[in-house]
């Protein structure tokens, strides 16, 4: 059975804790910033973990992680 490759867009975007949740950074944080209020913009700076309902999506595009 050959190796399986993991999704290199999702692998710059997301990373593993240790405790096999995921953290995700830049996000929403590109573009039509002018209708987003700055107290927004500055909560996106944070890195946070992202939703149980993206949990098994993630999973599956970072077999590795």
């Amino acid at each position: 059975m050959p190796k399986m490759k993991t999704r290199r867009a999702a692998a710059k975007r997301f990373t593993a804790t240790g405790t096999g949740e995921y953290k995700r950074n830049k996000s929403f944080k590109s573009h039509i910033l002018e209708k987003k209020s700055p107290k927004r913009k500055r909560n996106l700076r944070k890195a946070t973990i992202i939703t149980a309902a993206d949990h098994n999506r993630v999973r599956r595009m970072l077999p590795y992680a």
